[in-house]
């Protein structure tokens, strides 16, 4: 039987992700903590960059954080869904070629 280790905070697109983190979707990570720990995290790892509610309401609550350094990510949004914190990683859109 293998037994997932917690390794140190992955990155995605240079986006930092809890450790024990896991993929749930394209762009899409179930964190291992609970919504206030996970903003907790990310409220250590990102001090200073803008965030703001995207949503509070019964059941469901969200914050986006912009992404103000170096990375292919311009935000992440960290919810609480179903008892789930989920956290899903808005990557930057690619200026067309040629332009």
């Amino acid at each position: 039987m293998v037994v997932p280790t917690r390794a140190a905070a992955n990155t995605v697109k240079g986006a930092i992700l809890p450790s024990g983190s896991r993929q749930v979707g394209e762009q899409r990570y179930r964190s291992p903590s609970n919504y206030a720990d996970t903003l907790t995290f990310y409220g250590r790892q990102y001090k200073t960059n803008p965030r703001k509610t995207i949503v509070n309401q019964p059941g469901i609550r969200a914050v986006h954080i912009v992404n103000d350094g170096k990375g292919d990510w311009e935000g992440l949004n960290i919810y609480e869904l179903g008892g789930e914190t989920r956290i899903f990683v808005v990557l930057r859109e690619k200026a067309p070629s040629g332009q």
